[in-house]
């Protein structure tokens, strides 16, 4: 069944026009494709083509989602893997990925699928096998895992909740435009899934970690994120650099979870374009 919506396959045509080397943007919870879009440009500006797929069933603003926000409910991380894979699929040329957040758990899931000619997965949410528990991830998830009912439910944070997960390296004012600019409800259910991957050997966060298919993969950690703090991501660097391919780690201090859309954006942009540019140069 094609889950594809018309706006995707046109973005996916797009691409395939031009002839140059795409890139796939997956973005998180509690936020829209749209939030990708400075970061789009600067790829484009730089030779590549982009798309930025949302999950399925994702409205088309930030307004239209926060009015319907029931439509995120339910959604799991198979379900949006293979979302992307199939976007993915109806490329011409082999993509780089990059995602973060839960976006960032994805984007290593197909690259464990071995059909990414590089990835960046920028502060990713834990897969299975990753076993630290840092408080303050704790506490960033709690307004989720906190109430049972939640499984089934799309979840609004509370700006108080979006400072402290999300905007803590920001000044208030920063924090309320991003609030106000990006923030729509977000699907439960991944929460749980990575909460209790390591209790369920058929998690959906598992990530083909071995797959000498993999490629190369840069992990990018904000040094100051509540949210996913270092102990997560030196993990999760542990597990995929045990792969033959390239396996890297950054920590850029001083950034919180906002990092891929706060005003300091170029600066983490700028480490996965280098990335992509030596591992998955332009195509002509």
């Amino acid at each position: 069944m094609n889950t594809l919506t018309q706006w995707e396959q046109n973005e996916i045509a797009k691409a395939n026009e031009s002839g140059k080397r795409p890139v796939v943007f997956v973005h998180g919870l509690w936020l829209l494709s749209s939030s990708w879009d400075k970061w789009r440009a600067l790829f484009e500006d730089n030779g590549y083509a982009t798309i930025a797929p949302g999950w399925p069933d994702d409205p088309d603003s930030v307004d239209d989602a926060r009015r319907a926000p029931e439509v995120f409910a339910k959604k799991m991380v198979k379900q949006v893997t293979g979302h992307y894979l199939e976007a993915i699929d109806e490329l011409q040329h082999e993509p780089a990925v990059i995602g973060h957040s839960f976006g960032g758990l994805i984007a290593q899931k197909i690259a464990g699928e071995g059909v990414a000619a590089a990835t960046v997965a920028i502060d990713n949410a834990p897969f299975q096998g990753v076993l630290p528990l840092p408080a303050s991830s704790l506490k960033s998830a709690a307004p989720v895992l906190t109430n049972p009912t939640n499984l089934g439910k799309a979840v609004s944070l509370t700006f108080e909740q979006f400072r402290y997960g999300w905007a803590n390296h920001v000044d208030e004012a920063e924090a309320l435009e991003l609030y106000e600019t990006y923030h729509v409800p977000a699907s439960g259910v991944p929460l749980f899934q990575a909460a209790t991957a390591n209790l369920n050997p058929f998690s959906e966060t598992k990530v083909d970690t071995k797959n000498p298919e993999r490629g190369p993969l840069l992990l990018i950690s904000g040094d100051g994120d509540n949210t996913v703090p270092w102990p997560i991501m030196e993990a999760s660097y542990k597990l995929q650099s045990r792969n033959e391919g390239v396996t890297r780690v950054v920590r850029v201090p001083n950034r919180g979870h906002s990092l891929t859309i706060d005003s300091g954006w170029r600066e983490v942009a700028d480490l996965a374009l280098e990335f992509v540019q030596e591992f998955a140069t332009v195509e002509r």
